[in-house]
């Protein structure tokens, strides 16, 4: 079985969202020390390496982690590239018209990835309209290795708001580079926090075989 794994390594190395919690751990027990056994104890903010993000990331009152649907990380999806991009993009840039069908997951490879070791300066980010054609179309999952879907500068998090409001899902930080365009099998369920503004996520693909 062909399995790529488009997780980023949760390590002290991870580059974080200036001024966010890096990923540290540290060890409670060790068996060189005399205990029975080795534990480990870490220290993160939720939104390190590859996560979804929840609605109460971008509106109080909004659903957390514990409530993201697992359906929606689980299922076909299509690896889109947009290398070079640097603006908004459109239905165009993904490969879409106004009446061609919307795959129900897409994922955004950019080239701008955390998973160089770098945080990026900059990224490609859905326009609004875009976005809203996309959930109007029945997009249910929006993944970028990106660190958001909204550009850096953002403040308002739009692309969030749309996508969150259309009843779409969000993956960030994803490691694509492995990942060509096409069709996968997607597993990418995010870890059951309560109450959450995001939950890490173990994200792996699989060459799709049509039946």
């Amino acid at each position: 079985m062909t399995l790529i794994d488009i997780s980023v390594p949760l390590t002290n190395r991870t580059p974080e969202w200036p001024g966010d919690t890096p990923f540290s751990c540290r060890w409670t027990w060790e068996i060189a020390a005399g205990d029975s056994v080795n534990v480990s104890a870490m220290t993160l903010s939720p939104h390190v390496g590859t996560h979804a993000d929840a609605p109460v990331h971008v509106q109080n009152g909004w659903s957390g982690a514990e409530a993201l649907p697992l359906g929606a990380f689980l299922g076909r999806a299509r690896v889109v590239g947009v290398p070079g991009q640097t603006t908004r993009l459109e239905l165009a840039d993904l490969g879409l018209g106004e009446r061609d069908p919307v795959p129900a997951r897409l994922l955004l490879r950019t080239g701008r990835t955390v998973a160089t070791g770098t945080f990026p300066e900059e990224w490609p980010a859905l326009s609004e309209s875009c976005a809203r054609s996309l959930v109007a179309g029945g997009l249910r999952l929006l993944g970028v290795d990106a660190p958001s879907v909204d550009p850096r500068e953002s403040r308002t998090l739009d692309v969030h708001r749309i996508l969150f409001g259309g009843g779409a899902c969000l993956l960030e930080n994803l490691d694509l580079r492995e990942a060509r365009d096409g069709d996968y099998d997607l597993v990418a369920a995010p870890l059951r926090v309560e109450g959450l503004d995001a939950a890490p996520v173990r994200a792996v693909l699989r060459p799709f075989a049509a039946s």
